[in-house]
């Protein structure tokens, strides 16, 4: 599998953004896919999952209520509609793929596919 991140860019404090993963394989309709980010000097944390039909999300406390993640598998897509954003957001978000199985969802080393990364910079 591989995965394009896009929809990164710079917005103020309070605006929104949607960001895309386009992913190539026949295995992305089954597997589960999600949204990590890192901040310079800082770690990779989670952000958002989602299950391989979309019925199960799975999502930061840092991001809970603001964001919200879905796909669609007729488009090998993943998205991530994030909103009120705050400077605290400002990173490079990353989207990646592990199997089926719904077990350790954020935890970065689960997931067997990785982006390049789109970066995401909130002014105040």
């Amino acid at each position: 599998v591989q995965l394009v991140e896009s929809g990164g860019g710079l917005v103020q404090a309070g605006g929104y953004l949607r960001l895309s993963c386009a992913a190539s394989g026949r295995t992305f309709s089954r597997s589960v896919m999600g949204w990590f980010r890192q901040a310079p000097g800082k770690e990779r944390e989670f952000v958002a999952a989602i299950t391989w039909r979309g019925g199960s999300t799975f999502y930061a406390d840092s991001v809970k209520g603001r964001s919200t993640i879905f796909r669609d598998n007729a488009k090998n897509t993943v998205y991530l509609q994030m909103n009120s954003l705050k400077p605290e957001d400002t990173a490079v978000y990353h989207c990646a793929a592990k199997g089926l199985v719904t077990t350790a969802v954020s935890d970065p080393d689960a997931y067997d596919y990785w982006g390049q990364g789109t970066h995401v910079t909130v002014s105040s």
